[in-house]
């Protein structure tokens, strides 16, 4: 029997407003659960927060502060940290009843460590295997030894989306726990002097601000460099501001973690700046159109004219202005219109610069706005409609 084609139509929608709930956030689901801080708190680092939200299918082995503190009490480097806890990421689905219903009892699944390409052999493989007793034990393919860490708990399922894990155990592997190395020895001012940001790399050597960068780097740092036009053209303000001043601007320029151009061009909304303090927030607005990326404060807006690097975990970008925080400077009036004699002055216009950041922030279930609104609110009117027509 063919459905009337309001029903299809009400289908349809259901199905879109659905799809809109799939996104994850691994950070957010943890920060539920305050015994993850720790594990939470290095994924963030490490950026593989990033990495796994951007997966639609994962799963995440978590592992409690104690265990974590076995872990960080070897003293890795943050890049060693970020393989180890690479294994405990998986590019497969495993709630609680797959664990415990595994085809043969064990199965061989591969790892976000496999997938950097820094894995040798099958040391980016993990075997999970059903014990005695119900129990699950999962053990690095590189490890011959017994399986150190067994199955604890569901902490986080959306089948077949994601889901969350606790075991008991960090992982062991020989080959993740070596010496990784860290990103190569880069001179950010001489790589912006040699692709037409010398002005600006100029202005961070004479300035405090180019060590805050510098202590990024390891971390992760994102730099938005504006041309060599640009600043020339901001030259008599710059000479103005206080020393302070100048350093703040100079910081502004910063992000203390890595953006890809594929993280800027996917998500809309506010960034903080390596100029923050206390309440003075520095921050800007991202905005995307297609493949257009535009960074905007209350004073201008800027658009990346160019990558200059995008290797993790830094990324440096050429912009075509000087990026102006509102702590230090104000937005060029527009023309008043002439006024009237029924008027005196000309109404001013509503700062609207805040109301547009929040419409462009994702939604915790990664929802997009459309026209201020967002689609989850357009699609539920939606349905309404078509209800009130059955």
């Amino acid at each position: 029997m063919q459905l009337p084609p309001v029903i299809i139509f009400s289908l349809l929608l259901f199905s879109l407003l659905s799809s809109t709930t799939q996104a994850h956030n691994i950070t957010r689901i943890l920060a539920k659960h305050p015994e993850f801080s720790t594990f939470n708190h290095y994924l963030t680092i490490t950026h593989l927060a990033a990495d796994i939200n951007r997966r639609q299918t994962i799963t995440v082995c978590a592992v409690d502060n104690g265990a974590m503190d076995e872990l960080l009490s070897k003293h890795l480097s943050i890049f060693t940290i970020k393989n180890v806890l690479s294994l405990h990421i998986f590019a497969d689905y495993f709630g609680s009843k797959k664990l415990h219903q595994l085809t043969g009892g064990s199965t061989l699944t591969a790892t976000m460590y496999q997938a950097t390409g820094n894995a040798p052999g099958t040391s980016g493989y993990v075997n999970i295997t059903n014990l005695k007793g119900g129990k699950v034990g999962f053990a690095p393919e590189d490890n011959d030894g017994p399986f150190g860490s067994v199955y604890v708990k569901s902490v986080h399922e959306l089948p077949y989306n994601i889901s969350v894990i606790q075991i008991s155990h960090v992982l062991t592997s020989t080959e993740a726990e070596a010496p990784a190395a860290g990103p190569s020895n880069i001179s950010l001012t001489g790589l912006m002097s040699r692709q037409g940001c010398k002005a600006f790399s100029d202005l961070l050597l004479k300035s405090d601000a180019e060590k805050t960068f510098t202590e990024n780097l390891e971390s992760g740092l994102t730099v938005f460099c504006p041309s060599d036009g640009a600043i020339n053209a901001f030259m008599p303000k710059y000479k103005n501001l206080t020393a302070a001043g100048k350093v703040s601007v100079l910081q502004y320029h910063g992000v203390p973690v890595y953006q890809s151009m594929g993280m800027l061009k996917s998500s809309n909304g506010l960034m903080n700046t390596l100029a923050t303090d206390g309440s003075n927030k520095y921050d800007f607005t991202v905005q995307n159109d297609n493949d257009d990326v535009t960074l905007m404060t209350k004073v201008v807006s800027a658009k990346i004219m160019a990558t200059l690097i995008d290797e993790e975990p830094i990324a440096v970008y050429k912009v075509n202005k000087v990026l102006l925080p509102r702590e230090l400077f104000k937005a060029d009036p527009a023309p008043a219109p002439k006024a009237s004699k029924e008027t005196d002055a000309a109404a001013p216009e509503p700062d609207t610069a805040d109301s547009e950041a929040a419409d462009q922030t994702a939604t915790d279930n990664g929802s997009v706005s459309i026209g201020g609104g967002r689609l989850v609110t357009v699609v539920l009117g939606l349905c309404w409609g078509v209800l009130a027509l059955l």
